[in-house]
């Protein structure tokens, strides 16, 4: 613990709220919140104390300042977003509990093939699958030791070829980006994109235009550009086409097979799956080519009352009803098999919605709005590049979580002052913040990788470069054209 970083929090809040209420006409209330927000900043930026610690600053802060009442601060903490969340990791826990993922990822490799280049395709397909769903952390987690085997494998019939541990470094890198890359494409695949998806339908609840399918139609193509990029760069800066490993189809066959016969809990669960990512994607209206397709939430009396969260909550709960043939006299799913729910990850939700909750009662936005009128002047394509630019860096010093939690409430602010659509700006950044390639610590699945040992820093630095300056471009210019 950095006593230094913990001292400069509060300093530099009581220096903010000095300047804003004496320099500046931002009145009381906006400078007290100012003051908070800078705070949170300060120590989720530099992790000071635990993130989750920080997030509960509110409830300590807007009463005694007199912010926002105890009650509304507190029901920040319990938003429908956080059941999304919470549906969707206990899901997971039931993927991963039989093991799931691992039939999925073998089944591909069997099929690409052994040579190199075609491995690591298999590995980086597999993970952006599995990682649109479940958590990047815990895809990364659940096919770490299906890809370290690999590795091992090669290793041992490397003889000391330094090209084969280009082929280690892409597999690992791979593995780590795929994870990241995957997680733009849906709603439920990273924290980031449900923070957007809150703070959307909180400040803009008549605009429309948000749900499950519609985010999937925008993120999936870019998403999936940056993925083949980023094997081509893998691929170019690490393997060599005339390297061979010594490993064939028997290996990911005979691991398959080691398996065994795919269980009634395999498929139960799988279909479990299939049905909630359906759910998901047909519960709204659907327009394709001008026709317009009602979603099954129109079958019930109040529609709108029914949100994705519903769905996830509901689908979670199937697996503790339906029983286990395995393990006699168990559910699919029991309480200690969710018991390592990352409390700390909803806490930091609550937490960025009563900071944005904040900035909207003490009319910081608006001041903020009335202030920044230089970027209304500015080209739109460039400033949401600019803007990606800042974020992805950001992200890479910080966590994604706090630096989005951070950015929005200033974007809805910016969006008020350029006249533009708030998806425009809100989007773009939500994606940026899924960035950050280049350090060990800019991401969870990173961090993981290079726990390794077999990464150096140069090698992430080199390929992280590339990927999170593709990520900037593809994201703006494809958001231009898509929104």
């Amino acid at each position: 613990m950095s006593y230094r970083k913990i001292i400069a929090g509060p300093l530099m809040a009581v220096a903010v709220y000095l300047f804003l209420g004496n320099i500046t006409d931002a009145g009381e209330m906006a400078s007290r919140m100012a003051g908070v927000a800078v705070l949170m900043a300060v120590w989720w930026l530099t992790e000071a104390v635990p993130m989750a610690v920080t997030a509960l600053v509110p409830v300590i802060f807007f009463p005694l300042l007199g912010i926002l009442d105890s009650k509304q601060t507190s029901m920040q903490y319990m938003d429908p977003i956080i059941f999304l969340f919470i549906g969707g990791f206990i899901i997971a826990y039931g993927i991963e509990k039989w093991m799931l993922h691992e039939r999925i990822a073998l089944k591909i490799l069997m099929k690409v093939g052994s040579r190199p280049a075609n491995i690591l395709m298999g590995v980086m397909i597999t993970t952006f699958l599995i990682s649109m769903w479940i958590s990047n952390t815990a895809t990364v987690m659940m096919l770490y030791a299906s890809v370290m085997a690999i590795i091992s494998r090669i290793e041992n019939n490397s003889n000391g070829n330094p090209q084969l541990h280009g082929i280690t470094v892409s597999l690992l890198l791979g593995l780590a980006y795929a994870a990241s890359i995957g997680g733009m494409t849906t709603l439920v695949g990273t924290p980031t994109n449900m923070i957007f998806y809150r703070a959307y339908n909180e400040q803009y609840p008549h605009e429309g235009g948000v749900n499950f399918l519609s985010w999937f139609l925008t993120a999936f193509p870019i998403s999936l550009i940056l993925l083949v990029f980023t094997f081509l760069l893998l691929r170019y800066l690490f393997i060599k086409s005339n390297v061979s490993i010594g490993l064939d189809k028997s290996f990911f066959r005979n691991s398959y097979t080691a398996l065994g016969r795919t269980s009634y809990e395999e498929k139960t669960v799988g279909i479990i799956f299939f049905l909630t990512a359906l759910l998901w994607f047909t519960r709204a209206d659907i327009e394709v080519a001008g026709m317009k397709f009602r979603g099954w939430s129109s079958l019930f009396g109040a529609p709108d009352y029914i949100s994705d969260g519903v769905v996830a909550v509901a689908m979670a709960l199937l697996l503790f009803f339906i029983p286990s043939k395995q393990n006699r006299g168990e559910s699919l799913l029991v309480w200690r098999d969710i018991s390592k729910l990352p409390f700390d990850i909803i806490l930091l939700f609550g937490g960025g919605f009563a900071l944005a909750k904040g900035m909207e009662t003490s009319g910081l936005s608006s001041w903020l709005a009335s202030n920044l009128g230089f970027a209304s002047g500015m080209n739109t394509v460039v400033f949401i590049i600019l803007m990606c630019a800042l974020v992805t860096l950001i992200s890479e010093f910080a966590s994604n979580v706090a630096c989005i939690q951070l950015m929005l409430p200033i974007l809805v602010s910016l969006q008020k002052e350029m006249e533009i659509s708030p998806l425009l700006l809100m989007i773009p950044a939500t994606l940026a913040a899924s960035l950050g390639f280049m350090l060990p610590v800019a991401t969870a699945p990173n961090t993981i990788v290079f726990g390794s040992r077999m990464l150096r820093a140069n090698d992430m630095m080199r390929a992280g470069f590339w990927v999170d300056l593709a990520g900037i471009i593809v994201i703006a210019l494809m958001s231009v054209l898509e929104l």
